[in-house]
């Protein structure tokens, strides 16, 4: 099931969420604020309509920690997990579309 369009104002609480498995922002000013109060350091981002799965952390570089062993480690790894299963996804479907060596389905090639 689908709903929606809904205001970013009133789709972000718990009752409505409890009934949902994802959201679709159109906007980054939609869902990214939000999603980062909600989930900081855990959440990934993705990004839909582009040929290659692309996810990324939910938040910015952070130069200034690079180097010192301070840095949040949980949204890179969320982000890396959500690329491999999406990718893995992504073979099952294919595979699935595909026809066998030798089968009855399509020639031996």
């Amino acid at each position: 099931d689908v709903a929606g369009p809904l205001a970013a104002d009133t789709l972000f609480n718990r009752e409505r969420l409890a009934r949902c498995d994802c959201v679709l922002a159109m906007y980054h000013d939609q869902g990214l604020p939000v999603l980062k109060y909600a989930s900081f350091g855990s959440s990934v981002n993705v990004t839909l309509g582009v040929p290659i799965i692309r996810t990324s952390v939910d938040h910015g570089t952070a130069l200034e920690l690079a180097g010192t062993g301070e840095a949040e480690v949980g949204s890179l790894l969320a982000a890396v997990r959500l690329a491999i299963e999406l990718g893995a996804n992504e073979k099952r479907r294919r595979g699935a579309q595909r026809p066998r060596r030798g089968s009855a389905a399509g020639p031996a090639r």
